[in-house]
């Protein structure tokens, strides 16, 4: 008898059950992070609390939590648009950095330009940076079913490395003491902020943004047919849903507004193109928008507490742990939800097989197995 797996597809609608999944997948990277935290010998509880006294324990705090979950927040709404389709976005990342060169080349280009047209143009640019680097693998894939998620993560690195050629290179101010940044932006290309933090805009477009997409994906035509296509692409062909047109379509809009991401972040916090200057919002943004289930409202929560996980992660540098600490949880956090999304669509099943006896003949003689 040979044990043999089998996989079996099933299908979990209930929303308080895939809701208590995607909780229980947090406490347990939780615990899993408690237990490594405790072999290096730092308390976990105590971590725990210190990381969320710096990012929700004061009134900084809060304002720097805001600050990170506004890219993270338009990443992830822009990546939840390509995975309502089932298209495999990991290319947040460098369409974040293409969309800061876009939106960086209009502020260095044109800084002359008063504010209230500066801006819209480097938000524009943005958009249309992100959604071209986006455009090569939504062609591929659209054409030639080439596997998207390994092309947009390629095209990460592109584009991360592109801008370390033009801040090294051709746009590198040349009064910067050889640091890989670019001449800082004229006053009309920064972003308005709130009172004296560094919150700026680019949290009124999040959230504009969200309940725009909220709208198209639930009350529109277009809406209606990406998820369609999404769930059964030949049944959405033999409806009449052009499958390919909208992949195009869907993938170039999921770039286009992760490079609005690189916007804000240039415009808003560094005010100047430089190496670096996303920590992997682009990576975190996927967690994000699982964790939201792909509805844009819930990402605004998912997003401001994953804000707080990266601020609470420079927090506990006092303790002696690096603020990486907050990209260990994120991953444990990412590999106990997907372990949950697989069991609540699949069903594994182990099973017998028997084996059939075969002659094998030697020399003339005979014998069986």
């Amino acid at each position: 008898m040979i044990p043999m797996i089998q996989i079996e597809k099933k299908v979990i609608d209930n929303p308080y059950i895939l809701t208590g999944i995607r909780i229980m997948g947090i406490l347990l990277a939780l615990v899993t992070g408690g237990i490594f935290l405790t072999f290096t010998g730092h308390p976990p509880l105590a971590i725990y609390q210190t990381m969320m006294e710096g990012a929700f324990g004061s009134a900084y705090g809060v304002n720097e939590t805001i600050v990170k979950m506004i890219p993270l927040l338009l990443a992830a709404l822009g990546i939840s648009i390509a995975f309502r389709m089932k298209l495999w976005n990991i290319g947040g990342e460098g369409q974040i950095y293409v969309g800061a060169i876009a939106a960086s080349g209009v502020a260095l280009k044109f800084g002359d330009l008063p504010s209230y047209l500066l801006l819209p143009l480097m938000l524009m640019a943005g958009f249309i940076g992100g959604a071209l680097w986006a455009l090569v693998p939504a062609i591929s894939r659209a054409l030639w079913k080439t596997n998207e998620t390994i092309t947009t993560l390629m095209m990460n690195y592109v584009g991360i490395l592109w801008v370390d050629y033009l801040v090294f290179g051709p746009w590198k101010d040349p009064k910067s003491f050889n640091f890989p940044i670019t001449p800082a932006f004229s006053d009309a290309a920064v972003l308005p902020t709130f009172g004296k933090s560094r919150v700026h805009m680019g949290i009124l477009i999040g959230l504009l943004l969200a309940g725009i997409i909220y709208i198209l994906i639930n009350k529109t035509v277009w809406g209606y047919e990406i998820r369609v296509a999404g769930e059964n692409s030949e049944a959405a062909r033999y409806a009449g849903i052009g499958v390919t047109r909208n992949i195009i379509l869907a993938l170039c809009i999921s770039g286009g507004i992760a490079g609005i991401a690189g916007m804000t972040e240039v415009a808003g916090i560094t005010h100047r193109l430089q190496s670096n200057f996303s920590p992997g919002y682009g990576y975190s943004a996927i967690i994000i928008a699982w964790l939201a289930r792909l509805n844009p409202i819930a990402a605004i929560v998912v997003s401001f507490l994953f804000g707080g996980l990266l601020v609470g992660g420079y927090a506990v540098q006092t303790s002696g742990l690096p603020a990486s600490t907050a990209l260990m949880l994120q991953g444990l956090i990412l590999f106990f939800i997907l372990g949950g999304e697989f069991f609540t669509q699949y069903k594994v099943t182990i099973r017998k097989k028997e084996t059939q006896g075969k002659e094998i003949r030697v020399h003339g003689l005979s014998s069986s197995n």
